[in-house]
This record gives structure tokens, sequence and C-alpha cells, in this order.
């Protein structure tokens, strides 16, 4: 049956030679074309069956992340939120190293100066950390577990000193803007930002002043010898970071359940579709998807993708594949 288009003004637009609508020629088109997806994708599900070199078989799989004995990076120094996370991975298991910036860390695993990295993936409130995602192409670094830690800010003060006595407030711009509601009503205090949390409680612990405060967390006030003067002053309840656990190794626990890729498609019509199909026809459920844009390529981006599977999952194997047929960069980040 043939349809005929209808143009901006309402009039009947008329058939080609071909004796098609330009609606029906183009829907002929995309019929056409998932076909011939479906039919590329059952190849790449034989050549799974029959053996072909499977994305796994690069990964050594482990009952545990090894960790005794090793050291860990994180970046910023005692005290903040990067060596909380990484305290309550590592534990007392592992040497805890402090570096100045994210790609210093991913330098440090690199260079085998130490096993680990622990930096922060993204944030409830802030979204994406896209630094980080960015050197994830830039170094060749695997994710091997993730953490979320709850953001909780409290007021610390030197012991002994009351909320009342405060007239000076330290904190990361980051840490002062969470806790508006709270510094609004104490509209007397100065607000001054530095260079993270921990070094507002560093710096509040050195002064010795009972006048002076910061805003970091309870975790951060205990290394420092810092009082609590209120806990949980953080304006939204539920602020959370996510962190991954970096390495240079490729390794994956037996029952990792989650995979991150990074993928660049082609700059022309559907490319993208037709990539994101290989999670519907084999059944895998993508969790995320982020773009960032791509250096020195105006208004074109690479995207970041979690899912949910294992390496060895032959509906896994089969979307891998067919992903990297498609796109026109591909990188495995890690099965964790």
């Amino acid at each position: 049956r043939r349809f005929a288009a209808v143009d901006e003004s309402g009039g009947q637009k008329k058939y080609g030679a071909d004796g098609l609508s330009p609606f029906v020629r183009e829907a002929s088109r995309e019929v056409l074309d998932q076909i011939r997806t479906i039919e590329r994708m059952r190849r790449m599900e034989l050549g799974t069956e029959n053996g072909l070199p499977r994305a796994e078989d690069q990964f050594e799989v482990v009952d545990e992340i090894p960790i005794d004995g090793t050291r860990s990076a994180y970046q910023g120094v005692e005290g903040a939120y990067s060596h909380q996370a990484a305290s309550e991975y590592f534990g007392r298991r592992a040497d805890l190293v402090a570096v100045p910036t994210f790609e210093s860390a991913f330098r440090a695993v690199v260079n085998k100066e130490v096993d680990y990295a622990v930096l922060p993936i993204e944030n409830t409130t802030g979204g994406a950390v896209g630094d980080v995602l960015d050197l994830q192409m830039k170094y060749p670094c695997y994710t091997v577990a993730e953490l979320d830690l709850p953001i909780r800010h409290a007021l610390l003060g030197v012991p002994g000193s009351t909320p009342d006595q405060i007239d000076t407030v330290y904190s990361h711009p980051q840490g002062l803007l969470q806790c508006h509601n709270f510094l609004e009503a104490h509209p007397d205090w100065s607000q001054v930002p530095l260079s993270n949390t921990a070094a507002s409680a560093k710096k509040v612990a050195a002064e010795g002043n009972p006048h002076h405060a910061a805003i970091a967390s309870a975790f951060c006030g205990k290394l420092y010898g810092l009082q609590v003067l209120k806990h949980d002053i953080t304006d939204r309840a539920g602020n959370t970071t996510r962190f991954i656990v970096l390495t240079s190794r490729k390794i994956r626990r037996w029952d990792a359940h989650k995979i991150r890729i990074c993928f660049e498609c082609r700059h022309t019509t559907g490319s993208l579709y037709r990539l994101l199909a290989n999670f519907t026809f084999n059944r895998v459920n993508m969790t995320k998807i982020e773009s960032r844009p791509l250096p020195g390529r105006n208004f074109e981006y690479r995207f970041f993708v979690e899912f949910e599977g294992r390496l060895s999952d032959t509906n896994v194997q089969n979307a891998l594949r067919g992903i990297r047929a498609e796109a026109s960069l591909f990188r495995l980040l890690g099965n964790f």
C-alpha cells in the first residue's frame, strides 16, 4: 500500500520515479538496515560459539582483588574524602599514598609506583567527574571495584570550642556551597574558601583558634584532633560520591557483574543508534551512558557506557563484538 507524504503547507508531495512516497522510501531503508543489522549480529554470535577470541580471555579471573601489602594512591591530602574512601576499601591491608592530582594518580599506577588508585567518578549533586573519565582513555588502567561514600559534612572546631564562638569558617568552595542553608543561618560568619576540606581542617587544627571552624568530614576531624561542633550540616540528604579502584593489571573478580566501556562512533546519521542496538539485540541491560567532548573536534563526543554482565557471558561477548565492529574507537575499561 502506498502512503503519500504531507508537506508543511498541508499539501501532498508527489511520488518519486519508483512509485514510493518519501515516507515509505525512508521506512523501507530502515527495515533493510534492521535486517542487515540482525544478520550481522547473528554472524558475530556464531563466531563466539565457534571459539573466536573473546574479551575475557585477556583478563585474569580471581576470587578476590589482591590488596594485602599493596600500595594505593588517592588524590588530595590526608583526611580528604578520597582518603576516607581509600581507607574504607583497603583498611589497613595496603599503604595509602597521597598524590596532588588525578593525573598523577594514573601515572603512579601505570609506572608501577603504586598498585591501585582510588578516584571519584561521579557525585549525586555534581554529576560525573569529567577529568577522571578523560584520563581513563589516556592511560591503560582498568576498574576492578567501586564504592559509594556518603558525603556528610560536619562543622569542626578545636577541642573546647562551641558554635557560639565561631566567626570564621574554612572549606573547599563546594563544601561551603553544599552547606549553604546551614551557613545562611549564621550570616555573621566569614566564609573562607581553601583548596580542599582536609586542608581547611588542618589549618584550623594548626591555628588552635576557638573562633575558627572547618567544614569537612568527621573522619577528617578525628585525624587532625578536632571536635565535631555540628554533625550532618549538608543541605541535601543522600549526597554521595562514587569512587572507583583502578589498576594497570587486567584482572576481574569471578563474580564481577558490571562492565564499563568507552567508544567513539562515526559522525554519521544513525551510527550511535546502530551501535547501541547491540545491547537491545543481545538483551544486555545498559545502566549508564555519558558523553565527553573530543579534544580538537568541535561538537563530537566519545561515550562512556556501563552495563550489567560478566565478560564470560555469551550475550555480553556478542554485544562487545558488535560494538567494537561499529565503533571508530573502542576501549574496555573493566569488569567489576
